[in-house]
């Protein structure tokens, strides 16, 4: 990754405040990442120490995010992707998950984030033949983002929003389900939704408290939803099997015969646009 800034936050934005815990570099964090301070460090472990399982909650997500990418450029032979809260970038980005598919896939990311801002020239690394651009905008600022993402990606031809583990930040449940109708409102039948989001359901009382604190101690809040709640954001939209499930559990790689994947306190699922 190029242009990383110093452990001491040198050379970052002004806006960016390395003192208080942000979301995208806990998440680099638990994933490994290097992209982070001590707040992030402190705070991601601290909800670790809490809540073990949720450096699977990461890890699965991640998995969830290649798995659909290759589905959706070699099975459903989408060649274009309109990614929601990309955060920082790491192995298996997106663009390089489709792209090693058909070099002509075409990707736009959008993430609010000043130092996602910082290291988006990772990801503009796009094959010749094909597309990737950057997107500073908030997930709810659809005009902004339809508007910017038609200089890269064809409306007329189907594509693929990706919203994986950024509704969670949306709390109002209003603006959340606006945010996402207006995407897919805005692409032609033929396309898909894919998300994930952190719930409850599957976390039990240590997931819970694990919420509290972040939302006590790290930037920006968070909310959990149920399976009921994300099956609204896929109204008007056919669900895919194996529908809403732990997204670890999303047609999963094949480990041993008869032995389901372990589940994890993060829904996924990807519905298609008839």
């Amino acid at each position: 990754m190029s242009d990383r800034p110093s452990a001491s936050g040198a050379g970052l934005p002004e806006e960016i405040d390395t003192s208080v815990a942000h979301s995208a570099r806990v998440w680099n964090h638990w994933l490994g990442g290097k992209d982070c301070f001590e707040a992030d460090r402190a705070a991601g472990d601290r909800v670790f120490q809490m809540f073990p399982d949720i450096i699977n909650v990461a890890r699965a997500d991640r998995s969830f995010l290649a798995r659909a990418v290759r589905f959706l450029v070699a099975e459903a032979g989408i060649d274009q992707f309109l990614d929601i809260g990309t955060g920082l970038p790491t192995a298996d980005n997106t663009h390089e998950v489709a792209q090693r598919i058909a070099p002509e896939c075409r990707v736009v990311y959008v993430d609010n984030d000043p130092m996602v801002l910082v290291h988006a020239r990772a990801l503009l690394n796009s094959t010749p033949a094909g597309a990737t651009a950057y997107i500073a905008a908030d997930a709810r600022d659809s005009d902004t983002i339809l508007d910017e993402a038609g200089q890269v990606l064809d409306f007329s031809r189907p594509i693929a929003v990706m919203m994986l583990g950024i509704l969670n930040f949306i709390t109002d449940a209003g603006e959340a389900h606006q945010a996402v109708s207006r995407l897919v409102d805005a692409v032609p039948s033929g396309s898909y939704l894919a998300i994930t989001h952190p719930t409850q359901e599957l976390g039990g009382g240590a997931n819970a408290e694990a919420m509290k604190f972040w939302n006590e101690n790290v930037q920006p809040p968070i909310c959990a939803r149920n399976e009921q709640e994300v099956a609204g954001f896929f109204a008007g939209l056919r669900l895919l099997e194996p529908g809403i499930v732990s997204c670890s559990r999303w047609r999963p790689e094949p480990v041993l015969v008869g032995v389901p994947a372990p589940e994890v306190a993060q829904f996924g699922a990807v519905g298609y646009k008839p």
